[in-house]
């Protein structure tokens, strides 16, 4: 069983947990995932680490309540246990694999829409911790829905943009990418961009015009988590992987992204058979 340690709400049904988990803690990388049940009966749910600590065995997650199994474990509280906290699963982000020395020449930028921000801060906050402060641009519809920002604050450069102008940069994160470069002379050798999978296609767009290889998370897909079901098939590059075993960070500018949206929406509306109506838990998408 894996122990809730602590719990706090980020913003309305968003909730960050720390659980007591120190073979994952051991073993976790920035990019990875793990795959969680309440009980024994529960629904396998595929959440990104958002940190770890070693020493302490302990894994943070951000979950939010979307539908039936998403909204059982944000009713969960510290004391209570899982019955399953599989990993960590995945890839790890492909920043990990640069030699130290190319490494801190990187210029990079992270793009977070939605709770996006938690799975985006294991990996700034690696970075920090080799020497590079990378630039982190957050977006939200408003002031409100922002979380992780103080936490981003500490090992990046944060600029964040709201739809409505009620904090930050008044716009998308697209016309903010456009602004870092085009109007402050900002030029990047690496983006990774995490949140709903519309604003991913775009900025992915956006950094394709500017030249910037990116690279995108695709967890929105993912059910079963070990590539076993199919459903987080993905073309990238005309090529069918498997976000779960493959990923879940892709190549932004060779993901079929109008495909992977068909995919997403092909369970919205069917809460019957699938109540999470396959929308992403560890980042709102």
């Amino acid at each position: 069983m894996f122990k809730i340690l602590e719990k706090r709400e980020l913003a309305t049904k968003i909730y960050e947990m720390v659980v007591e988990a120190p073979r994952v803690a051991k073993a976790a990388q920035p990019g990875q995932f793990v795959i969680i049940r309440t009980d024994e009966k529960g629904e396998r749910i595929p959440l990104t680490i958002c940190d770890y600590d070693r020493e302490r065995g302990t894994v943070t997650i951000v979950i939010q309540a979307v539908g039936i199994s998403s909204a059982k474990i944000c009713d969960m509280e510290p004391g209570d246990e899982f019955a399953d906290f599989a990993g960590p699963l995945g890839r790890p982000s492909d920043l990990l694999e640069l030699p130290e020395e190319e490494l801190k020449r990187q210029r990079v930028l992270f793009v977070a829409g939605g709770v996006g921000t938690a799975p985006v801060y294991p990996q700034a906050k690696w970075l920090d911790e080799h020497g590079v402060r990378a630039d982190v641009i957050i977006g939200a519809r408003n002031k409100d829905l922002f979380s992780y920002v103080d936490e981003m604050r500490k090992v990046a450069n944060v600029y964040l943009c709201t739809d409505d102008g009620s904090e930050g940069f008044h716009g998308m994160v697209t016309a903010l990418i456009d602004h870092l470069i085009e109007k402050e002379g900002k030029a990047y050798d690496h983006c990774v961009i995490i949140g709903p999978m519309i604003m991913m296609k775009f900025a992915s767009m956006t950094t394709k015009k500017h030249g910037i290889p990116t690279m995108v998370s695709l967890n929105a897909l993912m059910v079963d988590g070990t590539g076993m079901c199919g459903a987080c098939r993905v073309s990238v590059g005309g090529k069918t992987l498997f976000t779960c075993v493959d990923g879940p960070e892709f190549d932004g500018h060779q993901v079929d992204f109008d495909e992977a949206m068909r995919r997403q929406n092909m369970y919205r509306g069917n809460k019957k058979t699938n109540p999470e109506t396959h929308k992403c838990k560890c980042h709102g998408s």
